[in-house]
This record gives C-alpha cells, sequence and structure tokens, in this order.
C-alpha cells in the first residue's frame, strides 16, 4: 500500500485492520528510535501527535495505543491505533487473540485520512 503521507524522514502507512491504525516509519532503515537522528525523532513524534489528537476527535476512543517493536521488521517504526471496547481484542493487544467479534465500522476512515494529510 502506498504512504499516505511521506517526505525525506518518515512516512506514514495504513495497518488494514478492523481500527483506525497507522505506521510511522523512518526512511531510512535505523533499527532502534536511539539511532535516529534528532530530527527524524522529533519529526516522528511531530506526526504522532497530530494522529493522536486527531484520532481522538475524529473516533473518541477509549484509549490511543502506541506501540514500537520492530521484532519482525527491524527498522524503526511505531504503530498507533485507536481502542475500542467493543473492538475484538479490547483490552488486549491487537497481535493477541481476539477476545469477540468486533463490532467497528471504519465508514469514516477515509474522511479521516483526507483531513489527516492536509494537517501533516
Amino acid at each position: 500500500m502506498d504512504p499516505i503521507y511521506t517526505n525525506a524522514l518518515i512516512r506514514i502507512e495504513i495497518e488494514e485492520a478492523t481500527i483506525p491504525w497507522l505506521k510511522v516509519f523512518s526512511q531510512y532503515p535505523y533499527r532502534e528510535f536511539s539511532e535516529a537522528p534528532k530530527e527524524v525523532r522529533v519529526e516522528i513524534f511531530r506526526v504522532l501527535d497530530i494522529i493522536e489528537k486527531e484520532m481522538l476527535v475524529f473516533f473518541k476512543p477509549e484509549k490511543i495505543n502506541l506501540a514500537s517493536f520492530g521484532n519482525h521488521l527491524p527498522h524503526l517504526h511505531w504503530h498507533i491505533m485507536a481502542r475500542f471496547q467493543d473492538d475484538s481484542h479490547f483490552p488486549e493487544p491487537m497481535w493477541g487473540s481476539p477476545q469477540r467479534e468486533g463490532s467497528i465500522h471504519l465508514e469514516r476512515f477515509e474522511a479521516f485520512i483526507e483531513h489527516l494529510q492536509t494537517l501533516l
């Protein structure tokens, strides 16, 4: 899938999921956050801040989850996802076992992405 946003330092991609879920990657494949230059770290936090605030307003989730693992893909990236009490995995991580059949509908996700692109 093509990035929804890109610049010289980072790119943002959509994670195909049943919840609003984006991933922010560094353009260069740093293995660890601390290895990235300060300008890349600042840019990552700038976009995470915008995405989190807009997810809170747009989707009104129970919680925003932020994660940076990189065990399977050792390329610096962050996951940011809006979580809901009735999503399939809540309160467990999305990587875990489903707790129920989720009832989240993402009809407005494209509108959210279009709005987000105007802010980034």
